[in-house]
């Protein structure tokens, strides 16, 4: 009796553990952060998704203007990155992630915008937008200044290695499509859009990228001239271009003029053109998505990034052009005197905008471009030797001898074997 007491007394100090050990661990994933949070002195969070190497991380003097915010209103800042618009699309709409500040292109913009999937913007949490220069505003991805605010601006260029290419040799995206650049690398957009706006100037007749809308055929042949480009074609990069560029591996490039600056600045070699084409002139701005759980912490890190020195300091950490006046006399001024980053007007009026095109289309233009990348260029380079006339004229004859001599055995065979059964019979 006195063992099955002692026992019971175990078990029951034992439950009366794993109880307590229960109730204090019973927290949720949410209570877990938000423990963590208080106990690193933070009040709150904001979720952040934005393109790589678009923020000043405080490096070589800069502004680690994550940490800034932080420190400055005790929230704490959950940071991931994107490489695409179409990632970004992709990963708002078909997973469980949610985020509180975004920073699409103006294109992405309308597109999220009319799918009802951004929320509209308190702007009077948002003071500093009034630093944000009036051309920037009332644009066509959003006319009434509701969603978004512009973060950035720049185009797209070509950037080449002049001690690979010859100075001045490269004048326009066409290059990109010339052998005698193949065995220096050429790299080209890994995203749908900018590839296959390229493409489009460079169909005969070119194709209008900045149309609001396309129909298949003008997709098609876009797919053809990129299909085309693989025989020359070393990748298709985002990212990438920066070790592939500025680590001497690979020769001539088409990529944003902003990034190329920072190329050029980390390597003497690279040198640019500004496209003879014209090219794709684009806004990046802050939304916040319908989803978003943190709204006031979201509005509260939009207006951070609007502060003029913040807009400074991330201005010339990524290179771009920035919509705020206030910033513009913080930047750098041999920065601003560059065609990189402010390109002569001319220039820009060759240049054209994205708009938002139709989900069909825009779902055809993802198909053919994921096709155009898996397209093989060593059967693109068959192909093109096939296209000898005499040599189709030869295979043809060698077969259609082989066919008749194959018909005149098997006629052949077929009388011997009714003579062979005549003679049976008679025997």
């Amino acid at each position: 009796m006195r063992k099955l007491v002692s026992i019971f007394l175990v078990l029951l100090m034992l439950g009366s553990i794993f109880l307590f050990a229960a109730c204090g661990s019973s927290k949720s994933a949410d209570g877990e952060e938000e423990e963590e949070n208080e106990s690193a002195g933070f009040q709150g969070e904001v979720n952040v998704y934005n393109w790589g190497e678009y923020i000043d991380p405080g490096d070589d003097g800069g502004i680690d203007v994550i940490k800034e915010f932080e420190d400055t209103y005790h929230i704490k800042v959950n940071y991931t990155n994107f490489e695409t618009n179409e990632e970004l699309y992709n990963v708002l709409t078909n997973s469980n992630s949610t985020y509180d500040v975004i920073f699409p292109s103006d294109y992405m913009v309308s597109r999220l915008r009319e799918e009802g999937m951004l929320a509209k913007i308190d702007f009077s949490n948002i003071p500093n937008y009034k630093y944000i220069d009036e051309r920037f505003k009332n644009m066509a991805y959003d006319p009434d200044n509701e969603y978004s605010v512009p973060y950035s601006w720049n185009f797209v260029a070509i950037g080449y290695n002049a001690d690979m290419i010859k100075e001045g040799s490269v004048t326009g995206f066409k290059d990109l499509w010339d052998p005698k650049y193949k065995d220096d690398g050429i790299l080209m957009f890994n995203n749908s859009r900018d590839a296959m706006a390229i493409a489009m100037q460079l169909c005969d007749p070119p194709i209008d990228p900045g149309a609001e809308s396309f129909t298949r055929e003008d997709i098609d042949r876009a797919t053809e001239k990129l299909i085309e480009q693989k025989a020359v074609l070393k990748k298709y990069v985002m990212d990438q271009v920066f070790a592939e560029m500025e680590g001497n591996q690979s020769g001539i490039c088409a990529y944003y003029a902003g990034d190329i600056y920072t190329m050029m600045l980390n390597n003497e070699n690279l040198d640019y053109c500004l496209p003879e084409e014209g090219s794709n002139l684009f806004n990046d701005a802050m939304c916040i998505p319908a989803t978003c759980k943190n709204k006031e912490n979201a509005e509260l890190f939009i207006n951070f990034m609007c502060e003029p020195r913040i807009a400074a300091a991330n201005s010339e950490y990524i290179t771009y052009g920035t919509p705020n006046t206030a910033a513009l006399d913080l930047i750098d001024e041999d920065m601003l005197e560059s065609e990189l980053i402010n390109p002569p007007q001319e220039y820009l009026d060759k240049c054209y905008t994205f708009s938002n095109i139709d989900d069909d289309i825009y779902g055809y233009m993802q198909k053919r471009f994921v096709e155009a990348c898996s397209a093989s260029a060593e059967i693109n380079e068959v192909e093109k030797k096939t296209v000898n006339p005499a040599a189709v004229w030869a295979v043809g004859v060698i077969l259609a001898l082989v066919i008749i001599a194959t018909l005149i055995i098997i006629i052949l065979d077929i009388r011997r074997a009714v003579k062979n059964r005549g003679r049976i019979n008679k025997i």
